[in-house]
């Protein structure tokens, strides 16, 4: 039985990883949710989830074309979006010289445009209703850096940009916008889940060999465990005033706090060739 309470959820990507394990918290709480997956099986066992509120939306995020009536049609049967949780993507791991074009082409389809589809398909009814929470699953690597995930970083960059200027639009609607930014957290993401491109650069051996080994050794032990990311989620929709930005884990923590601290010694030991560009009035 639904509580008195409950919302309606939308979240994208629900058969695997974090998707599945916020799916079924909301589930738990008593919440409707709208899941988007791929394949019949997966939409046959999110449905198992919940006779009455678990709604599986086959739903290719890449068909922009057929997102707004995909999300019209879940909500004839599920009720009026609250919460849009942008989580489905993926990792493409490769250096840059050694990605092609179409490589990124396709990183950006799934983790960009594609949640840029879904945001534009439940803005106007959450303007209408002068409510609503969008949540966009990015990554710590949206912002820190590391090498040989140099297409994906650049993809949650550019999500988290869109996420914090949108905030900004809609907040006078009452629809808050929140990045979502995990560290490392026990999924495939850096399995099956991830896209490798092939090595053909020797001179990238000595970056790309110990952390391609290390990524899949480290795969299935990461220190993230998705059932309190998904709880997390939960405290993040029901909280009055959310932050525009949640990082996840202590790795994620410690990573940013020292990307922090380099930036702010680079702009001090840069200050003045920053400053000596203005007109000489």
């Amino acid at each position: 039985m639904a509580q008195s309470n409950s919302q309606t959820f939308l979240i994208t990507g629900v058969s695997s990883g974090l998707g599945q394990a916020f799916a079924r918290a909301a589930l738990e709480a008593g919440h409707r949710v709208i899941g988007t997956v791929r394949r019949n099986e997966d939409a046959d066992a999110f449905a198992r989830l919940s006779a009455d509120r678990a709604f599986p939306l086959q739903l290719d995020l890449t068909d922009y074309a057929r997102i707004p009536q995909a999300v019209e049609e879940a909500e004839q049967r599920a009720g009026a979006i609250d919460v849009l949780v942008n989580n489905a993507g993926y990792g493409h791991e490769g250096a840059l010289e050694e990605s092609s074009l179409d490589d990124l082409q396709r990183q950006f389809a799934t983790n960009v445009y594609g949640p840029v589809a879904m945001m534009k398909a439940v803005l106007p009814g959450m303007r209408q209703r002068r409510r609503g929470r969008i949540i966009n699953v990015t990554s710590m690597g949206g912002f820190i850096t590391l090498p040989g995930i140099t297409y994906y970083c650049g993809s949650k960059f550019a999500l988290e940009g869109i996420s914090e200027a949108l905030g900004k639009e809609v907040a006078p609607f009452g629809i808050f916008v929140t990045a979502l930014a995990p560290g490392q957290f026990r999924t495939d993401w850096a399995g099956r889940s991830m896209d490798r491109a092939a090595r053909s650069i020797p001179d990238y051996d000595q970056v790309m060999d110990p952390i391609r080994a290390a990524r899949q050794a480290k795969s299935g032990h990461q220190p993230g465990d998705p059932a309190k990311a998904a709880q997390a989620l939960l405290t993040l929709v029901d909280a009055p005033s959310p932050p525009t930005r949640l990082f996840l884990g202590e790795d994620a923590l410690a990573l940013v706090e020292q990307k922090l601290d380099a930036m702010k010694a680079e702009i001090a030991a840069w200050e003045t060739l920053s400053r000596s560009t203005a007109f000489a009035d």
